[in-house]
């Protein structure tokens, strides 16, 4: 996956990593993953490259988990988690910053240095 900032320029961790990494000369493409959400293909390697299971970018706290019916503990696969990611992009954690081939999850922003 290219370098890019997965952002929701509502979310203030968000801005805070769109902030952080401007201010160190780091300019990198914005997508809002709300109006152009990561594929299947793109969530799964974005989990590999963080190093998680799907399930460990599901905002489960967020009000759509519950309104959907969803469990943390409903036995689902890796790929049915990357299907809901996939529909439902509201549900995933952010930032998710890309960057050389690595990525970081900006919670908190500071997270995404480590990239640097």
């Amino acid at each position: 996956m290219r370098d890019c900032i997965l952002h929701n320029p509502r979310c203030s961790k968000s801005r805070e990593t769109v902030k952080l990494l401007q201010e160190r000369g780091i300019e990198l493409p914005v997508i809002e993953y709300l109006q152009t959400p990561p594929t299947k293909a793109e969530l799964a390697e974005i989990c590999k490259l963080l190093d998680v299971k799907p399930l460990q970018l599901v905002r489960t706290k967020e009000a759509l988990f519950a309104e959907l019916g969803l469990s943390k503990d409903n036995g689902f696969s890796d790929a049915q988690w990357l299907a809901v990611l996939a529909e439902h992009p509201k549900l995933l954690e952010r930032p998710i910053v890309i960057y050389k081939g690595r990525a970081a999850l900006g919670r908190p922003p500071e997270k995404v240095l480590d990239l640097l």
